[in-house]
């Protein structure tokens, strides 16, 4: 397991200009004895990232974009900041820094990468990023366990099932070395929360007529545009599914979804005997995230928002409708699938977000393009490589590209 040093934790975060990445520097910024911040990855906002290195005196710094690189480098002619580039780049800052936890916020598979360098460098992990586990849970929970790294879910729904496992007195599987743990056997089912995005409470809403500006309006979240898009399909239920079984060791079919608009739970743990545990609190992604960073602490931070319970009033559950939300069903006939139907299905639907976003794809074709891939998904093994991943990954993106390029 992974040493933690006398002082501030250590910290790299992966994705440092988006919302993730952008709420955990207010974090570390909020907790300067607890936390500090050691190194930046992101895309290709270098402007953003030259500040972030001055704020927080950031030494190593890593661009996916080379051009951005560039950029970044003529920022600190001095040569007072290391400036790496390209996926090796990330992968060099989340293994070679000297870090206690690498928080990976990179969007979609870009991420895949440098979370696994990571874990092959035994830094400890706090993901933001499901789509690792989409496509290669296996794999990675399998090289985490290997090097005894522990994974610290971020997404609020696995923070809340993580901390309500923990009230159970169940370590959860993610943050432990064995595979099985009696403690397991506890559980009977854990609930997922959805908000519902900007159509679940609308039925009258055509699916065929839905542009880009209606599918990014989300009423609960600030969010980047894919997982946005993710949350109008549902899809992003599906991918959390997946994700939750692979951070928590419980089978899919024993993970459900509730629609809660509210957003106060933010997810459930049904024990045997019929308890139910629930993790509550204000829609803030602060609060997850600094659970994932100070992890087993708990640390005062006055700057996080409190949940006004009387405020909120009441609140409310109900069961998705899948068949008006087809990905949720994807999703589950994907985790049933497994091997490298999950990737596929994960690619595809990437691909036809992107799609949908630069207006060349239907949002109500979001669902058909991803059940076409996992129909063409190649056969493979129960525990399948990088390079088998990365292969389907790319193949099923190709598919999606010829389809659009045919419209």
């Amino acid at each position: 397991m992974n040493c933690v040093t006398p002082g501030p934790r250590r910290v790299v975060v992966l994705g440092s200009t988006g919302s993730i990445g952008e709420n955990a520097l207010r974090v570390i910024a909020a907790l300067p004895d607890a936390l500090r911040l050691v190194g930046l990855g992101a895309g290709s906002n270098a402007s953003r990232v030259a500040e972030q290195a001055r704020e927080f005196g950031v030494r190593s710094v890593a661009m996916a974009d080379e051009c951005a690189a560039a950029e970044l480098r003529a920022s600190f002619p001095d040569d007072a900041v290391s400036v790496m580039s390209g996926v090796d780049g990330l992968c060099r800052l989340a293994a070679e820094t000297d870090a206690d936890v690498v928080l990976c916020a990179i969007s979609g598979m870009a991420a895949l990468r440098p979370a696994l360098a990571a874990i092959e460098a035994g830094r400890d992990l706090a993901v933001a990023t499901k789509e690792i586990f989409v496509a290669a849970g296996a794999l990675v929970t399998r090289s985490a366990r290997e090097r005894g790294v522990r994974i610290l879910p971020v997404d609020s729904e696995h923070s809340a099932i993580f901390q309500a496992l923990h009230g159970a007195g169940i370590v959860p599987a993610c943050v432990r070395a064995a595979a099985a743990n009696a403690g397991d056997a506890l559980v009977e089912k854990l609930w997922l929360t959805a908000s519902g995005g900007p159509f679940f409470f609308h039925p009258e809403i055509d699916f065929r007529s839905v542009t880009p500006e209606m599918a990014l309006a989300h009423p609960r979240w600030k969010m980047g545009p894919k997982v946005t898009v993710d949350s109008a399909t549902m899809m992003n239920k599906g991918l959390e599914t997946l994700e939750a079984h692979w951070l928590f060791g419980i089978p899919p079919d024993r993970i459900g979804v509730l629609v809660h608009p509210e957003s106060a739970v933010h997810s459930l743990v049904e024990l045997r005997d019929g308890t139910q545990l629930a993790q509550l609190g204000a829609p803030d992604m602060r609060i997850p995230i600094q659970h994932a960073l100070t992890w087993p602490a708990r640390l005062p931070n006055a700057a996080l928002p409190r949940l006004d319970l009387a405020a909120v009033g009441a609140l409310h559950f109900e069961s998705p409708d899948e068949s008006r939300f087809p990905c949720l069903r994807l999703a589950r006939e994907a985790a049933a699938a497994g091997g490298l139907v999950p990737c596929a299905m994960n690619a595809a639907n990437e691909a036809a977000v992107a799609g949908f976003l630069a207006g060349r794809l239907a949002f109500s074709a979001i669902p058909e393009t991803v059940e076409r891939a996992m129909e063409n998904a190649p056969r493979a093994p129960a525990v399948p490589d990088l390079r088998e991943i990365l292969q389907c990954d790319a193949d099923a993106r190709a598919a999606v590209s010829a389809r659009l390029s045919r419209a």
